[in-house]
């Protein structure tokens, strides 16, 4: 029989996410595995996938709604079973009384009264312009529009009827220069007498707020620092990138031997929870990329079977998704610790937050020359400062010791970061 499709959720320990488009017309039948909603969490743009055939009989939600986990977003119905009264089906399942009938009953009109249609009847929000013409714009296309302060009116639409969709938005963005808007953005206060503005919290800000504060009260850090003679390791990235069709970053050798140090003290490669600590077989390592609007994990998985290039490959797809909203939410899952580099801003060094359940997280400094001893000399060289933070629950301080020196040993020594 019929039965409410309710708002997944995608996201562990998301309260909510915004359903940005249907991905099936109204009234088809669909296969186990086809996508049947596009998803947006704080973090990611989710493909939702139907767990068996069905038929999807009606939206209850339109498209760039934010929609609370465990509501109803839609009717479905097994495959052969034709739903001829929607309102009474609704109202049977429980699904919001008077009002969703009235509106599953105007629905239903326009629809009888359009004919067949082949897209969800969704109509998509009108933005007039200062010239006085209208621009339909999907409500994922306003919301990236907005967030980069670019005026729908000015962009060209590819979509249906020419309905300004996404990717407009995207190429707009990477065509550059932004044309910005000539006043304050929706949500945004002019600016004050003070000489202030106040910028309303993004979703992906509150999570990360929300994510930091929940590490730093709960999971008890410490926190070591190493600094490792580096000479051999850029001649090593030079060596690998001589002729190479992949150029090698130092970030992809510091997370390969990562990896290694894990392989050799398997000890670290764990994470934590109420009932136990978990030991992964592999290594999983979340490198940390900003964006315009903060900060995302993608994990990288089984490390210590890539190759340097193989890392470089992943990490460097990663990043270019992560800044126009493209990582799913399995890439940004997993994973027993993270680095995180602000070398190339010049910063020595600095301790960052753990990723909570993981169980440390690496903090990389710039690269820099300075006096250090050498067999009863002192000469310059290039050298590397990393700190890492540690959760003092699954691992003891003499462990994470343990792994430093195998660290630092290892960038001292890179040939064996290969082996």
């Amino acid at each position: 029989m019929a039965e409410l499709m309710l708002m997944p959720e995608v996201a562990a320990g998301s309260e909510a996410a915004v359903l940005s488009s249907w991905s099936v017309p109204q009234g088809t039948t669909y296969a186990a595995g086809d996508v049947l909603a596009v998803i947006e969490t704080e973090k990611a743009i989710v493909e939702y996938e139907a767990e068996a055939a069905g038929v999807f009989v009606q939206a209850l939600v339109k498209d760039g709604a934010e929609i609370k986990v465990g509501a109803p977003i839609a009717l479905i119905a097994p495959v052969g079973e034709v739903v001829t009264d929607v309102p009474a089906t609704l109202a049977t399942l429980g699904f919001g009384g008077e009002e969703a009938a009235k509106r599953s009953t105007d629905a239903a009109t326009d629809e009888s009264a359009a004919g067949p249609q082949p897209t969800p009847d969704f109509t998509p929000t009108s933005v007039v312009d200062v010239r006085g013409s209208r621009a339909f714009s999907s409500p994922l296309a306003r919301k990236l529009a907005r967030e980069a302060d670019i005026e729908v009116s000015t962009l060209t639409g590819s979509g249906p009827a020419g309905r300004i969709v996404r990717c407009d938005v995207e190429a707009a963005i990477a065509a550059g220069p932004i044309v910005a808007s000539s006043s304050p953005r929706p949500g945004v206060a002019a600016p004050a007498a003070g000489g202030f503005v106040d910028v309303p919290h993004t979703r992906l800000r509150r999570a990360i707020a929300k994510r930091l504060t929940e590490s730093k009260t709960t999971a008890p850090h410490f926190y070591l620092r190493g600094t490792a003679r580096v000479d051999a390791l850029l001649q090593l990235r030079e060596q690998i990138n001589s002729g190479g069709d992949v150029r090698v970053s130092v970030n992809d050798l510091l997370i390969k031997a990562m990896a290694r140090a894990h392989v050799l003290v398997p000890g670290m490669n764990v994470t934590w929870s109420a009932d136990a600590i978990r030991q992964y077989a592999s290594v999983d390592i979340a490198v940390a990329v900003a964006t315009e609007n903060g900060l995302v994990t993608p994990v990288v998985r089984g490390v210590e079977n890539l190759s340097v290039s193989q890392i470089s490959a992943v990490v460097r797809d990663f990043a270019e998704r992560a800044r126009t909203g493209r990582l799913t939410q399995n890439e940004l899952e997993g994973g027993s610790t993270s680095i995180s580099n602000l070398g190339m801003y010049g910063t020595e060094e600095f301790a960052a937050i753990i990723n909570p359940p993981q169980a440390s997280i690496l903090a990389v400094g710039a690269t820099r020359q300075a006096p250090v001893a050498l067999d009863g000399s002192v000469v310059i060289a290039n050298v590397l400062t990393v700190t890492l933070s540690v959760d003092h629950r699954p691992v003891d301080g003499v462990l994470a010791a343990q792994w430093m020196k195998v660290f630092i040993d290892l960038l001292e020594a890179p040939a064996r970061i290969l082996a």
